[in-house]
């Protein structure tokens, strides 16, 4: 009985299993608290579980994780310093990429000029939302290509995060982050900000331009639902647009508010997302992590207490890792990741 109990108590507090034994190894550090505001929260973490701190304090601010499951190791852009990083277990933290948003010979004036959200294609090759380059660009043979860069003959804004569906078509959002001025920037050539589709023969489509500040954005397990969050703090809020037959979106519903959490000041706006198989949404937004059932009825909150950027499944996909200001932390799942 005393071994079931101690099998049950987090990693957090330092517990490793050799051979059926619980024992007691290096305490590891953790950043905030889980809220459980559900008893269906239980199914997802282990009662007990901490965020753990993977690096702590070492970045201006990290954004974009993605799992590299070839080489074991989670990639994530840190836009001031306009570079990437790569984590593992076995190497620890190391630069990966830099410059990795913007190129350009001139000194970029402001702050906001790298990489931000990262994937991978089928061809396994890096595909990359750069803000100073204002463009999607991808990694290949050591050289960015340029894979969307215009709309309409207008530059993008300055492209923020991005999903491939499974037909190989590109979802992107497109603020106006990476611009130094934002929306009064004299070098912004759209009056709006987007969310479009690139399909595999090079075409953008718009598909809403609706969204004030549409940041992260993530799909359904069955590719029905298109969930994108609305950075903007007088409406924080994740939209879910239904998916039609052809690519295109048909008429989006508010999947969840949190504005009224933004405006008490809790850290944080919705920003990066990721679904699990079992269809749950954890999106980034005030707070921490907020992580909602398939329905839109809130289960719980991974409090980090800072500003939370976005978050990927790695390792068999029952690893979150997610990018908290200047720190880098991870949560073991009960679920996977889709």
């Amino acid at each position: 009985m005393m071994r079931r109990m101690l099998l049950a108590l987090p990693l957090a507090l330092g517990l490793s299993v050799v051979a059926g034994e619980a024992v007691m190894a290096k305490e590891v550090p953790v950043l905030g608290k889980i809220e459980r505001l559900d008893p269906a929260f239980d199914k997802l973490v282990e009662p007990g579980a901490g965020i753990e701190l993977l690096a702590e304090k070492k970045f201006e601010w990290s954004e974009g994780p993605l799992w590299d499951a070839a080489k074991r190791r989670v990639l994530f852009s840190d836009i001031p310093r306009n570079m990437i990083w790569e984590w593992s277990e076995s190497g620890g933290l190391k630069k990966f990429l830099q410059p990795s948003g913007y190129t350009g010979a001139e000194p970029f004036t402001g702050r906001e000029p790298g990489s931000n959200g990262l994937t991978f294609d089928k061809a396994g090759e890096l595909v990359m939302c750069q803000h100073g380059d204002r463009r999607i660009a991808k990694l290949s043979g050591g050289k960015f290509v340029t894979l969307a860069d215009k709309y309409q003959g207008k530059r993008l804004n300055s492209p923020n995060d991005l999903v491939f569906k499974s037909n190989g078509d590109l979802y992107f959002t497109d603020p106006p982050y990476g611009l130094p001025k934002q929306v009064d920037d004299p070098g912004k050539e759209l009056d709006f900000q987007g969310v479009y589709r690139l399909n595999a023969r090079g075409e953008l489509t718009l598909l809403t331009r609706e969204l004030s500040r549409p940041n992260g954005l993530a799909f359904s397990p069955d590719e029905q639902t298109l969930y994108v969050a609305n950075s903007d703090p007088n409406k924080a809020i994740v939209m879910a647009y239904p998916v039609k037959s052809d690519g295109t979106l048909g008429v989006g519903k508010v999947f969840f508010d949190a504005t009224k959490a933004a405006q008490e000041k809790k850290p944080g706006l919705p920003d990066g997302m990721k679904v699990s198989r079992d269809g749950t949404l954890w999106a980034t937004g005030p707070g921490g992590v907020l992580v909602y059932s398939p329905a839109g009825k809130h289960l719980g909150t991974l409090a980090t207490g800072v500003p939370t950027a976005n978050l990927a499944f790695g390792d068999d996909g029952s690893t979150l890792y997610i990018t908290a200001d200047k720190n880098l932390v991870r949560l073991r799942t009960k679920v996977k990741g889709w």
